[in-house]
């Protein structure tokens, strides 16, 4: 969904991200370069940035009962994530296991603290969660532009062939920083004698991260052979791959997969998995290939490569359909991530009806746009700056989700893919008071 985060400096090896750069257009909100229409769109893509562009962060603490956690000195009122409370190693390095990780709930407006293996507990027979399949791919490289040493960054892969790419600047103990894009005709030397050329910008030249490039080998064979994971300057310690793949993930085709973890589905192990099945819970995935988050500037969602399968759209319709108008009589589709939202909800039309679909999505959901077809939500933490936090919003409303935020920073909750999760349900209770107020 990731950019949506901002990181104090980026390293390369494990990223994880809801989101990121893909190859759709000049900018977010454009047209898909390949001409495939978004299902359901209704103009939805282009007007979202607008929405968030300036406004309040909708989890800010108010008032003397913000945690002292949370308030910035620079920006009074305003929160911020203690440095502390980044997860800094995988959670089955710090504990028993992947799913040794906290779970906050959120139903509404009640905030309740539970570990994360109580997951079937939380939710019931006939609910169904929507995962992302999508595999990490090892999408830094190192490279070299003239006797410049750079680290290469494979976002998404175009439908002309073509690669949109970041590069980075080699920094001391595996971090990169920023470093200008271009110039248009460049030659980046890459390891074995290859060599990609970058043609031009995803958007204005001026300031532009990210660049499309022309390489002459497929690329999933060049990161397999030489390429890392991308991972973040707060994390401790390079960790293998499949720290940074999550259960359901899945092998594409084409080689083609994500630049950074789809994290919301990291705690999953195969006998939690079991344990929700045999409680009647049921699965649905679908894909959305992430690209590479911007690591200093707040840049909304680009346009990213979906799929959702035919079985999936059938039944969440069915789920849905089964319960009639009352959410609390039946099943809930419950996303795994902000990825899955963003496919989902790229998939329904304005009549919450979910199609097969597969293409580039430019959506960006927002309070604005709202939520058509998911009722809870599975998510990591996210950071103040996050365009994340908006579909938040949209989901559980800003008093709801501004109640979760202060709960985990007054617990200590664990930030970044190898943190913490949160579940976020709707309210069923007949007389609970309402905490869904979205207003600007």
């Amino acid at each position: 969904m990731t950019g949506r985060k901002r990181y104090p400096e980026r390293v390369a090896t494990g990223g994880a991200r809801d989101g990121g750069p893909g190859p759709g257009s000049a900018g977010a909100g454009g047209a898909p370069v390949d001409g495939t229409a978004r299902p359901g769109a209704g103009g939805d893509g282009p007007e979202a940035p607008e929405a968030w562009r300036g406004s309040e962060s909708p989890v800010a603490p108010r008032g003397p009962e913000a945690p002292a956690a949370s308030r910035g000195p620079e920006s009074p009122g305003a929160w911020r994530v203690p440095d502390a409370l980044s997860a800094r190693v995988p959670a089955e390095q710090r504990g028993s296991g992947r799913d040794d990780v906290r779970l906050l709930v959120s139903r509404g407006c009640a905030v309740s603290h539970h570990a994360f293996r109580d997951l079937p507990g939380q939710v019931r027979a006939g609910d169904v969660l929507v995962v992302n399949t999508s595999m990490t791919l090892p999408a830094a490289v190192n490279g070299r532009v003239g006797g410049e040493r750079v680290v290469v960054h494979f976002s998404t892969r175009g439908a002309d062939g073509r690669w949109a790419v970041e590069l980075r600047a080699p920094g001391r103990a595996g971090a990169t920083g920023p470093r200008p894009g271009g110039p248009a005709g460049a030659v980046v030397r890459l390891p074995g004698g290859r060599a990609l050329v970058l043609e031009e910008p995803l958007g204005p030249v001026a300031g532009a991260r990210l660049w499309w490039a022309r390489t002459p080998e497929r690329v999933p064979e060049l990161l397999r052979r030489y390429g890392r994971p991308i991972r973040y300057g707060y994390t401790e310690r390079d960790q293998p791959l499949s720290a940074y793949r999550t259960v359901f993930a899945t092998p594409s085709p084409d080689g083609s997969g994500s630049a950074e973890m789809p994290s919301a589905g990291r705690p999953f192990t195969a006998a939690l998995v079991a344990g929700l099945v045999r409680r009647g819970v049921l699965f649905a995935p679908l894909s959305l290939h992430t690209g590479v988050a911007s690591a200093e500037a707040h840049e909304p969602p680009y346009p990213e490569r979906f799929a959702v399968p035919a079985a999936t759209a059938w039944l969440v319709n069915a789920v849905r359909a089964a319960r009639g108008g009352d959410r609390a009589a039946g099943g809930r589709v419950i996303a795994v991530g902000t990825t899955a939202v963003r496919a989902l909800e790229s998939a329904a039309g304005a009549d919450g009806v979910v199609r097969q679909a597969e293409g580039w999505t430019d959506l960006v959901v927002t309070p604005r746009r709202g939520i058509r077809v998911v009722d809870g939500l599975l998510t990591g933490l996210h950071e103040p700056e996050a365009s994340h936090l908006l579909m938040l919003e949209a989901v559980a409303g800003r008093e709801a989700l501004r109640l979760g935020y202060e709960a985990a920073l007054q617990e200590r909750y664990l930030w970044h893919e190898f943190g913490d999760v949160h579940l976020i349900l709707p309210d069923e209770e007949r007389d609970a008071p309402n905490c869904f107020s979205n207003e600007w």
